[in-house]
């Protein structure tokens, strides 16, 4: 098992979904997120989720609420929380509405951590994947700078910080389950 933490990310306001997915029945699971936690649990020793509200889970967890409220639903103010919350160097990011990212694609972008990079992000021929990838702690004041400025893009971020991006021919792995028929798709590939 991993040493890593990993942080499920599960706040987002899930608005191309037309309700919150981390909520949405997946597998044999009541939620995406049970499914997610279930599944990672089985590669790292330890799991958070990152939210907003842990109240709307039904589940024991380890839980990170966003140390804000408001109308902020951007992963800034989650990275923010995280790098309060834990007190490793680094952790494993993953969004709650990918599903099918497997220990083969984790052990390619754990190879990178530990060495000198801010953060190592998968990377298909659609583009960046930001939350599927490790974060080191280097990065946190740049987090909080972000959220001081309102500016939420993960990926002006990576392009400035000093980032690994570590390529995979196949993106069947990374899909992500934004709108509706995402959903529908993905339930068919269980």
């Amino acid at each position: 098992m991993l040493d890593i933490p990993c942080v499920i990310f599960a706040g987002g306001k899930s608005s191309r979904m037309g309700e919150d997915k981390a909520l949405l029945p997946f597998a044999s699971y009541t939620t995406l997120t049970e499914f997610q936690l279930s599944r990672l649990s089985k590669i790292f020793k330890t799991i958070y989720i990152s939210c907003r509200n842990k109240n709307k889970f039904d589940f024991d967890a380890n839980f990170i609420e966003d140390v804000q409220k408001g109308d902020i639903f951007a992963p800034t103010l989650g990275f923010v929380s995280i790098f309060e919350k834990i007190k490793e160097n680094s952790f494993f990011a993953i969004s709650v509405d990918t599903p099918f990212v497997s220990l083969k694609e984790i052990d390619k972008l754990v190879e990178f951590n530990g060495l000198a990079y801010d953060a190592v992000v998968a990377k298909t021929e659609e583009g960046i994947h930001p939350l599927c990838g490790i974060y080191s702690r280097s990065l946190q004041r740049s987090f909080e700078d972000m959220l001081l400025h309102d500016n939420h893009k993960l990926g002006f971020l990576l392009k400035n910080a000093n980032t690994k991006y570590v390529d995979f021919s196949d993106s069947k792995a990374f899909l992500n389950l934004n709108h509706p028929n995402d959903y529908q798709k993905a339930l068919t590939l269980i």
